[in-house]
């Protein structure tokens, strides 16, 4: 096998379609681009040269869609954690900004001609043969691309495919331009492609502007949204949802959860509702990657508790307060609620069997919990049997 075969070979069949796709397109462009201009330039036609570049803008896009798909298609690595898709985006955005250069230098060129209008020359009928000719092929070529692009759900070939088809109108209107220059009104060439030129920039500047919103990471659209959030709450084991964010990546998004669980479940069972969700969420909607944070209790209204001690300092606090009351637990679980810590005690068998020091703890404990700021609870259990405190 030929080493360029075996190469593509490990690209995803979506990676062949859309190089097949942009190729077909490519071949199509540059036919059409080289009539265009020849034609144009000797035929005298200023509209039918501002389709021409328009053309050639769109062969131009081809290959920065070959370049941008290939790149895009890489799997993650250690600088690219989330994987390449970004650079479709990029690519959209750089085919957008040239779209408007082209427009303006093309407005600029045709509105400076428009200023002797006694200079303008009648154009020859062979551009209105190039100008049907490049209207069919555009709007063929449009109608192809976009089947493509929604079976794909690619944004940069529906961007590209509208790029044809914003072809196919501007050739509609330099049909007319050039039909009208022909039957003696000699400015309607201009003004067509002052008009090619106002849809050329119109077009780039809306591919930008939604590039340019996705690389400053733009949430995804409300519905998606909305469908995302119904499937996170309604996975068993999440009692709420308090924050959800999202980020478009490419063809695809990302999102970021907080869940509410059960705050007195196992720290695995927690993390098995997260995965669960994470799984569901990934399964159901067109997502890259889905982050999902476990909360106790709603963090957006609950108190914070991140300015408490930690476990050996609590462990400590308990131990000095009780003045010797309190014997080594064989386990001890620890609740952050609400800015409070709540503390379960697991007592080895022995402790249990001394009614004296199991009255004298629950005094301690008591005096100890009506004065402290930190513990709102502290629970006594035998190890391995609940028995309640």
């Amino acid at each position: 096998m030929p080493a360029a075969h075996s190469h593509d070979s490990h690209h995803s069949p979506r990676y062949h379609e859309t190089k097949k796709t942009t190729w077909v397109s490519v071949w199509v462009n540059l036919v059409l681009t080289a009539l265009q201009i020849v034609v144009g330039y000797f035929g005298r036609s200023q509209a039918l040269i501002a389709d021409g570049l328009h053309s050639l803008s769109d062969l131009i896009a081809d290959f920065l869609v070959l370049y941008a798909n290939r790149k895009s298609n890489r799997s993650a690595d250690v600088t690219h954690p989330y994987g390449h898709a970004r650079i479709e985006t990029a690519a959209t955005f750089l085919l957008g900004a040239m779209l408007v250069g082209l427009g303006i230098g093309l407005l600029w060129s045709a509105g400076m001609k428009l200023q002797n209008p006694a200079a303008i020359q009648p154009v020859h009928v062979s551009t209105l043969y190039i100008a049907l000719l490049t209207l069919a092929g555009k709007e063929l070529l449009f109608r192809y691309m976009i089947a493509i692009a929604k079976r794909l759900r690619s944004q940069m070939l529906v961007a590209n495919a509208w790029h044809a088809r914003s072809d196919a109108a501007s050739s509609l209107v330099v049909v007319i331009g050039i039909g009208g220059n022909l039957l003696g009104f000699r400015f309607l060439d201009l003004i067509a492609a002052v008009l090619v030129a106002f849809m050329i920039a119109r077009m780039g500047w809306k591919m930008a502007y939604q590039a340019l919103s996705e690389l400053i990471d733009t949430a995804l659209d409300e519905e998606t949204v909305r469908r995302i959030r119904a499937t996170i709450e309604t996975t068993p084991g999440v009692l709420g949802l308090h924050e959800l964010r999202t980020r478009k990546m490419g063809d695809s998004g990302l999102v970021d959860a907080h869940i509410l669980v059960d705050p007195r479940i196992s720290v695995s069972e927690g993390h098995h509702i997260a995965e669960r969700a994470r799984k569901s969420v990934l399964d159901q909607h067109e997502v890259l990657d889905v982050m999902v944070h476990i909360d106790p209790e709603d963090d957006a209204s609950a108190k914070p508790s991140a300015h408490l001690p930690s476990r050996d300092a609590l462990i400590q606090r308990l131990q000095s307060a009780l003045r010797g009351a309190l014997p080594a637990p064989e386990r001890i679980v620890l609740h952050y609620l609400n800015g409070r810590v709540e503390a379960e005690l697991f007592l080895p068998d022995d402790f249990w069997r001394q009614p004296e020091s199991v009255l004298r703890l629950r005094d301690e404990l008591g005096v100890f919990l009506q004065a402290d700021t930190i513990f709102a609870a502290v629970r006594l259990h035998r190890a391995g049997h609940h028995i309640g405190a």
